[in-house]
């Protein structure tokens, strides 16, 4: 079985099921009601609707293009999202949005891929078979019974091979089109390039924060239902939901597309009140939601660095880590004891070429790793370990109620100054920026000329 459900969903959840929130108007309004933002359409403030019909509830199955999407295919890919978000519990209005967001993204998937056959670019069942092998392979640790596995796991979940197998194909079907019809037609000139290379030298050594964000469009008369759906987002994100798949279906921003992220940006480019909740943040905590122009934001602080500038937590750290483990059990009067002693003990090594001499003398264990970057441990013990001197070690930690460890440092491998992106690699990210903005255009005009009917 894979180490977790989310890391063997990471392609559930690279394409996002996530529950879109729906705004209710406000109720019981009398008197005039403002006009709205409409774009044109010329749309009355109060609207009567002519007939029953409730806007929340969204029916199961579709026909798209002559293609039926069934209700077991829904039922299958909400069992993914229900895995990906392990620990989650959801309402059955929140159950309700989920199917309608799924149903909306299984549309998508069958728009993409018979786009894909449309124009007769080369998918077969050898290529979405192989990309399923590489997937099973990677989350089995390469086990050669991978695939039986993954198909035993996904059943168990409640989902099936086939329904991950049309998520692959939309996926490499989409691939195909973006890459004659997209690709060939995008350019990025060598000034525009410059440019930008010339603005990132200018910035050397100013902040820059990579930012995560979910945006609710409001007006004034939905806002506060807009505000109670993004109070229930960054609550289900709290509990450890994906970010990433929750901004694909839930944000609004143009960002959506690709998580959330807003990439690398400085302070100053961002709303008034985004730069002021950003300036409170640490790397890995959430805030809001809270008010900008035009509706409701929830936050996510990546990363943040200096630009062009080195980053101590790139440091590569030679570490050993001494660990007592305790037995399941054991009193927590001599667990007690046992960790006053250790953290007794430890101050008693002397140096790296003593810590598993001395470790043995009180019972304690030592696993060593050479290439560990100071940025992936947890940000409590990143400040501690990069003020250490070689030899010396953290204040005593427990990582669960049956064992104390600390870590030693034994090396550390500073980074060089910040890597400046080189000519092609900023064209390179040039070029996909502007072909996800066509991809969105390129779908959006699919939506807009299929066929679809709801059963």
């Amino acid at each position: 079985m894979p180490k977790t459900v989310s890391t063997f969903l990471s392609l559930a959840a690279a394409t996002g099921l996530a529950l879109s929130p729906i705004a209710v108007s406000a109720q019981g309004a009398s008197g005039p009601v403002p006009a709205v933002n409409d774009g044109g359409l010329d749309i009355p403030a109060n609207v009567a609707l002519l007939g029953k019909g409730d806007p929340n509830t969204r029916t199961a199955t579709a026909v798209v293009n002559g293609q039926v999407i069934t209700g077991t295919d829904i039922d299958q890919r909400m069992a993914l999202f229900s895995a990906a978000n392990e620990g989650q519990t959801f309402s059955d209005e929140q159950k309700q949005q989920l199917r309608a967001q799924v149903l909306r993204n299984l549309i998508d998937e069958t728009l993409q891929i018979q786009e894909a056959k449309a124009q007769d670019l080369p998918l077969d069942d050898a290529m979405v078979d192989g990309r399923y092998a590489e997937f099973a392979a990677r989350n089995f640790q390469n086990d050669p019974q991978a695939v039986d596995k993954m198909a035993k796991y996904l059943n168990d979940l409640g989902s099936s091979p086939a329904s991950l197998k049309r998520q692959i194909r939309g996926e490499l079907a989409w691939q195909l089109v973006l890459r004659r019809n997209v690709q060939p037609f995008v350019n990025v000139s060598n000034e525009e390039v410059n440019e930008v290379l010339a603005r990132m030298e200018a910035s050397r050594g100013t902040e820059e924060y990579r930012i995560g964000e979910i945006f609710l469009a409001s007006t004034p008369e939905n806002s506060a239902a807009v505000q109670r759906n993004a109070v229930q987002i960054a609550d289900q994100l709290k509990q450890g939901g994906s970010f990433v798949a929750f901004a694909r279906q839930y944000s609004e921003a143009s960002t959506a597309a690709v998580g959330g992220d807003l990439g690398w940006v400085r302070l100053e480019t961002l709303p008034a009140e985004m730069a002021d909740a950003a300036r409170g943040m640490a790397p890995g905590q959430l805030a809001g939601p809270f008010p900008i122009p035009g509706g409701w934001e929830i936050m996510y602080l990546i990363d943040k660095r200096q630009v062009l500038t080195a980053d101590p937590r790139d440091a590569l750290l030679s570490l050993k880590q001494i660990s007592l483990e305790f037995a399941p059990g054991t009193d927590p009067a001599v667990a007690r004891s046992k960790f006053e002693n250790f953290a007794e003990q430890v101050k008693t090594i002397k140096g790296c070429g003593d810590a598993e001499a001395a470790a043995a003398r009180f019972g304690a264990s030592v696993v060593s790793n050479d290439q560990v970057a100071a940025r992936s441990l947890p940000e409590q013990l990143q400040n501690i370990i990069l003020n250490l001197q070689i030899g010396q070690v953290t204040p005593p930690f427990r990582s669960d109620e049956n064992s104390v460890r600390v870590l030693m440092l034994c090396g550390r491998d500073d980074p060089g100054e910040g890597a400046k992106p080189s000519f092609d690699q900023l064209m390179n990210q040039l070029e996909n920026e502007r072909v996800d903005k066509r991809a969105q255009r390129y779908l959006r005009d699919l939506r807009n000329d299929a066929y679809i009917e709801y059963n």
